[in-house]
């Protein structure tokens, strides 16, 4: 997993939590790493669960709901950083129906080994789209984040629903209808 995954996450946790939580899950994550990221290097994705479920241990928030709230927070990551790639779509259905054939291709260029979740578009149209999301990780939520950060950033409204495929969450169908 990319180190800016990392660094960009932590720096979510000390600002809705503080400094003295981002020690606290290093601390009790015994990473390999120690928890001294680099925005390009590449991380175990044990790493990045063994932070998550200590801020939610700590935090009695699930760890769905802060993916969820890490999302919305790397759009605008994104959005600061590539913001000349968002600027090629009218809309969010045409961004989202082009993660796998455009954006995707396009994380490949800066982050060669970027290990991306899979989105495969069954339907598409003006108002409505439908694809099905595949990771081993299953970090659904962080896709549904970044998701609903796309039509605030168009300041579009949608309703996004989803339904897990694999219980475990490594496949699952997003719908997606714009109001």
């Amino acid at each position: 997993m990319k180190g800016i995954v990392f660094t960009e996450f932590l720096e979510l946790v000390e600002s809705k939590f503080g400094l003295q939580m981002v020690d606290q899950i290093i601390e009790q994550s015994n990473l390999p790493s120690k928890g001294i990221y680099t925005a390009i290097g590449t991380y175990k994705f044990s790493e990045m669960l063994s932070l998550l479920t200590n801020l939610s241990n700590n935090t009695n928030i699930n760890t769905d709901d802060l993916l969820l709230v890490y999302g919305e927070h790397f759009f605008d990551v994104l959005a600061n950083s590539y913001g000349s790639l968002l600027e090629q779509y009218n809309n969010p259905l045409e961004l989202l129906g082009s993660i796998e054939n455009h954006i995707h291709v396009e994380v490949r260029k800066i982050y060669p080994e970027a290990e991306l979740p899979t989105f495969e578009v069954l339907h598409k149209t003006e108002t409505e789209l439908i694809m099905i999301y595949k990771s081993s990780r299953a970090m659904y939520s962080f896709g549904l984040g970044l998701m609903k950060k796309t039509f605030q950033h168009f300041n579009k409204k949608a309703n996004i629903q989803f339904e897990k495929i694999k219980e475990d969450g490594t496949e699952v169908k997003f719908m997606i209808h714009l109001q």
